[in-house]
């Protein structure tokens, strides 16, 4: 082992051990402390220069690689270990599936602290690349320079980017020449957009200066083929905007909603800003077993068209519904689960915070012919009140499937109050599920639990964990 003298040093022959949190791997070095090292994978024998020291671990970076793991894969993607969307795409997918598990599995007893039944198998994703439906690429005037780029002695003339943010930097985007997230025509519109764009000299955003017109691009896809495309565009120049718009149009006749929105404000969030529709409908339409949903520009729709069916024929099964159970579900979104599980229920209450969100669940209950589904909006922990419990009954199941940030406490107390049944909790986030199931312990029992890749290539996971009420 080799060592330098303050915030810097070298640890050398050092094994990976796991994987951590947020896709980093874990090591130990030989003062004991844990080193979080972002390049490697668990089984790799490398040398680390770290970065970053704290009290009680080090953060590093592989820079001599001594033995390869068994679990190694070559990555796909041209831009992996830039881009920071796929860490784990040198990693066997079999063990990608093995370390989410693990991760659920601890998050669930080392911070709920909870009896666990054993795990039903991960679910692993049929797709493992061009899985997303939805993704949103930023302009740059400034990309991104690789280090062969910025080591070459060429004069860069072209630094225009349409792609995805570097880690931790808000304001520089890499280029994307080829993304393996969505499926095409994804890349061709993309690359389309920046080429027509640099020829017809319109201007790429620069996040510092707030000057360009063009500032991101989002494409949506669904299983039924239909296709979303939305420029934001910074500047309010119409003839340079009809220009573009004009071009996808023609472009991509397959497009099924063309749109655009004009945001001068510093941020670009879309939530707040009117969608201007260019051409099509302002929605695209997702099915499932011959429900119909509507998604638009703002709508929130799991991002794994595919595998999103299987979360929720999972949440259907642990629910075990009869016909007679009145069904809560909390966070209900554009009502998408809560319309999945209505022919086994004999109502449903779906309850969710944004009213656009509402105004869909309530179209997609009227396209698909659904009379049994009901939905209410406002603010879970206010809203979901004894008076709500008085006027529309006593939930015999509870379906919540809250943000990452997890239920809030005052909506956990109301639902210990209400004493459903069963608890089926849908979560992106097993750490706050944990935290939520221990304040649940006392009065009910995990009795199932199965984890669902939703991400592959990433290290997120969707969890499910079926609660019982506990019988004295």
């Amino acid at each position: 082992m080799g060592r330098k003298n303050t915030e810097k040093a070298v640890f050398s022959h050092i094994k990976i051990l796991d994987a951590g949190a947020k896709g980093v791997s874990v090591a130990k070095a030989a003062d004991g402390k844990v080193i979080f090292v972002s390049n490697v994978v668990p089984g790799d024998v490398v040398d680390v220069q770290t970065f970053k020291k704290r009290k009680a671990y080090y953060e590093g970076k592989a820079v001599r690689f001594h033995e390869f793991s068994e679990h190694r894969v070559e990555p796909v993607c041209e831009h992996f270990g830039v881009c920071g969307g796929c860490k784990w795409q040198n990693m066997a997918y079999s063990q990608q599936l093995f370390y989410k598990n693990n991760e659920v599995f601890n998050n669930l007893k080392r911070i709920g602290k909870v009896e666990l039944p054993d795990f039903e198998p991960i679910l692993g994703s049929e797709k493992q690349f061009f899985y997303r439906n939805k993704m949103e690429f930023s302009f740059s005037d400034s990309r991104w320079l690789t280090e062969d780029e910025i080591e070459s002695a060429e004069t860069l003339t072209e630094r225009n980017a349409l792609g995805f943010h570097i880690p931790k930097m808000w304001d520089k985007i890499l280029d994307i020449r080829k993304c393996h997230l969505q499926e095409d025509p994804s890349n061709a519109i993309r690359n389309s957009v920046k080429n027509f764009a640099i020829e017809n000299g319109l201007t790429f955003f620069n996040a510092r200066n707030h000057t360009g017109l063009l500032r991101t691009l989002m494409i949506r896809t669904a299983s039924t083929g239909e296709l979303m495309v939305l420029v934001q565009f910074f500047e309010n120049d119409m003839e340079k905007r009809n220009l573009l718009m004009e071009f996808l149009a023609n472009t991509f006749p397959e497009i099924t909603s063309l749109q655009y929105v004009v945001n001068e404000k510093a941020n670009d969030t879309l939530y707040d800003q009117k969608i201007e529709l260019y051409k099509g409908r302002d929605f695209i339409l997702e099915e499932m077993e011959g429900l119909k949903f509507s998604i638009n520009a703002k709508s929130f729709y799991q991002t794994n068209s595919e595998q999103a069916y299987e979360l929720y024929k999972i949440t259907r099964d642990f629910a075990g519904l009869t016909g007679n159970e009145l069904v809560y579900d909390l966070y209900t979104g554009t009502g998408t689960i809560a319309q999945f599980v209505s022919k086994g229920a004999r109502k449903v209450i779906g309850v969710e915070s944004v009213p656009e969100a509402i105004v869909d669940a309530k179209a997609n209950a009227e396209r698909n012919s659904i009379t049994n589904c009901e939905f209410y909006v406002g603010d879970m922990k206010v809203v979901f009140n004894q008076d709500f419990i008085n006027t529309h009954g006593k939930p015999d199941v509870i379906i919540t499937d809250p943000p990452r940030d997890g239920m809030h406490k005052d909506v956990i107390e109301q639902i210990l109050s209400i004493a459903p049944e069963k608890i089926v909790y849908v979560s992106c986030n097993s750490a706050t599920q944990a935290r939520d199931l221990a304040l649940m312990d006392e009065m009910y029992q995990v009795t199932r639990v199965r984890p669902v890749d939703m991400f592959p290539q990433t290290h997120h996971v969707e969890n499910v964990v079926l609660l019982e009420k506990r019988v004295n």
